[in-house]
């Protein structure tokens, strides 16, 4: 076994195999940037080497930097980790020449598997289903639309070396045939300098399904069950489960073996995943193979009850599968959900900045330890004031939840996210809150189109529907009346003036202007000690029991018997009066005034908001990479007025109507907040 590995990436991945290094009795060496050098996995490490600027084209995808760090230390092997070297060939094989061990497949493998085209011929001679297609390069637009129609329509255009959604395109029919092979070549080339582009048929009703696989250097190869990976967002998976809700045994099992024999004809070591499209009928086709670990892993090990990292470095160091595949395990139910720094009522805009507060939910499952399961996991790389940097990719946390059945998982995560406190940027914790709680995801009813069918038109407030909003609002009136109650007993008050606190309340929604809706309530039966209270809301009581302290930002306790665990924030939307309560996804944001202070609200005036019509504004933090027009310039609407690039995205800015610029208010290279005025027309 190693006495030392280096991890070449950052961020959860990093921490996640620092945890089963330290377990194994492994030392580890991490590699930071600039912008990551008070990060979490740094400090998890028994030694941290500084690899470069911020950029990761000038730090963790530095190859020569990697090896350097590796020597400097002393490290035996490198763990790549996902994303930036993970599946670099050129990387593998110089980290094998230079006498370091590469924790992952051997760089032939990687070879193998990273071309879409050459993969698809391995699968072909290996009896892996694949879909019917044309798997050579095609040359132009018209043998394309001569392609497709041979294969029959729908077909789908792809980029060779293509990726992340990018050189791809769906064509029913020969205009769009021909249209799509044209932009897909042309957006190869320039995302990835290759632009070979094949067509295969468009599996309708698709489902994402793939199947993790495992081999040593001594030619055994298993596999550890599916992961259901259908509910994305433009190609990123957003929600995985395993198993899938939708396969039989008998398509697992199929599945099972063929990735097993791809993976022995290109003598896979270590785990990796090939992935498959399975149409409503349950005929599969596989689609790519994964040569390194997925972010998703965490529901595997949670049914299979297997440290897939342990596994990984143990392989690594040439040890035997410690199981065969009649040894392999299925318990109970696994989700994921992946918390991103994104704003989903923006249009999932990238949010970076300080988290101001990071409180996850109580963990009773933990990373590298697969004893104690049936619980709650978080897989993270931050902490409590810690910084979400605009340079890398926008996930923050894995949530992991497993159950006895598919019910209790989903019951499980809706509780955890409930208590998943992020404050200082926003998340997508409502988003995955929505999901959850969607007829169709519960009923196991879905594809990877589920979420632009669902969610057509972006993502909105009033799409999380609650299925009780009353407890919101008597939830708001019970915590004004703890923060009431402790008014009322501070001491030294003045004789005859001290606070006095009655039961009739008036609990107003802070809407827009005519959207103020008042709830006269009751809050009886305050007790201090017990911190229980009894809201009644016409014929409806909520006898709500917490002993939340003032100032938290996570409150559990109990309605009328049931537990329950909800979010508090003070002084919200300008209002240091106002209270928010967020639950199931769901937001109130209110305030909760005696009925005369209510009466009187409702005659204050409604002060709009300033007219910024005027201005282009940023739509979120990032760096302002390039600004399109000068003062004096006459603008059309839709034509290009700056780039934001963060967290790996570049976001360009287009005019909505006719002007003249009048300043020019942000430098390029300037990083910028959001709301924050680029440039003001005359």
């Amino acid at each position: 076994m190693f006495k030392k590995i280096l991890i070449a990436n950052r961020g959860e991945i990093a921490c996640r195999v620092i945890k089963t290094a330290r377990k194994m009795g492994v030392k580890t060496v991490a590699v930071y940037s600039d912008a990551d050098k008070d990060a979490h996995h740094v400090e998890l490490a028994d030694e941290a080497v500084h690899i470069g600027p911020a950029p990761s084209r000038d730090s963790y995808l530095q190859a020569d930097k990697i090896i350097a760090a590796c020597k400097q230390t002393g490290a035996q092997a490198v763990h790549p980790g996902y994303g930036f070297l993970s599946e670099n060939e050129a990387f593998a094989k110089r980290v094998e020449e230079e006498g370091i061990v590469f924790i992952g497949p051997r760089h032939y493998s990687i070879a193998a598997m990273g071309d879409k085209i050459a993969s698809k011929k391995l699968a072909n001679e290996a009896k892996v289903n694949t879909i019917p297609g044309w798997n050579d390069a095609i040359e132009s637009a018209e043998r394309a639309v001569e392609i497709a129609k041979d294969i029959g329509y729908p077909v789908m255009i792809k980029a060779s070396a293509g990726g992340g959604g990018k050189g791809l395109r769906v064509a029913f029919n020969d205009k769009e045939a021909f249209e799509g092979f044209t932009s897909c070549r042309n957006e190869a080339r320039n995302s990835f300098g290759d632009d070979r582009v094949f067509i295969e048929k468009f599996v309708e009703e698709p489902r994402h399904i793939e199947i993790q696989v495992l081999g040593d250097s001594h030619g055994n190869v298993i596999y550890l069950n599916e992961r259901e990976c259908s509910i994305q967002r433009r190609h990123q998976k957003v929600i995985e489960e395993a198993p899938s809700p939708f396969i039989s045994e008998a398509t697992r099992r199929a599945m099972g073996e063929q990735a097993v024999a791809l993976a022995k004809a290109v003598k896979y070591q270590s785990a990796g995943t090939v992935e498959f499209v399975v149409g409503k009928d349950q005929s599969f086709y596989f689609l790519e193979m994964n040569t390194r670990l997925q972010v998703e892993h965490p529901v595997t090990e949670c049914i299979t009850g297997l440290d897939l990292v342990e596994l990984m470095i143990r392989v690594a160091a040439g040890e035997k599968l410690p199981l065969t595949q009649k040894d392999v395990q299925r318990n109970g139910w696994a989700i994921e959900c992946r918390i991103n720094a994104e704003d989903p009522f923006r249009s999932f805009l990238p949010s970076t900045g300080r988290l101001v507060r990071f409180q996850p939910p109580k963990e009773t499952m933990f990373a590298s330890d697969t004893a104690n399961l049936l619980g709650v996991r978080v897989d993270t790389g931050v902490e409590d004031g810690g910084e979400i940097p605009m340079f890398y990719d926008s996930m923050i946390a894995k949530l992991i939840v497993h159950g006895k059945d598919r019910k209790e998982a989903i019951a499980k995560m809706r509780e955890a996210l409930n208590a998943f406190v992020i404050r200082g940027i926003s998340s997508n914790i409502p988003f995955q809150a929505a999901l959850l709680a969607h007829p169709k995801f519960v009923a196991g009813d879905f594809n990877t189109g589920f979420i632009a069918e669902n969610y057509a038109k972006g993502f909105h407030a009033e799409d999380v529907p609650h299925d009780d909003p009353d407890f919101l609002v008597a939830l708001a009136a019970y915590v004004n009346r703890r923060m009431l109650g402790r008014a009322a007993g501070i001491s030294g008050q003045l004789p005859g003036h001290g606070v006095t606190v009655g039961e009739e309340f008036v609990v107003v929604g802070m809407g827009a202007a005519g959207q103020n809706t008042p709830h006269p309530v009751l809050v009886r039966d305050y007790q201090a000690q017990s911190g229980s209270s009894a809201v009644e809301m016409g014929d409806r009581r909520y006898e709500i029991c917490s002993n939340w302290h003032l100032g938290g930002a996570r409150i559990r306790g109990t309605v009328n018997g049931q537990p329950f665990a909800a979010q508090v924030e003070r002084g919200v939307g300008r209002n240091p009066l106002a209270i928010r309560i967020a639950h199931n996804g769901t937001r109130l944001d209110a305030l909760v005034l005696s009925p005369r202070a209510a009466e009187l609200h409702a005659l204050m005036p409604y002060k709009a908001p300033p007219d910024m019509s005027r201005y282009v504004l940023s739509p979120m933090p990032g760096l302002l990479v390039e600004v399109a027009v000068q003062p004096g310039q006459k603008v059309q609407a839709g034509e290009r007025v700056a780039v934001i690039e963060a967290m790996k995205m570049e976001n360009v800015l287009f005019a909505t109507a006719d002007g003249v610029v009048g300043k020019v208010l942000a430098a390029k290279g300037e990083s910028l907040i959001v709301d924050q005025p680029i440039v003001e027309f005359a």
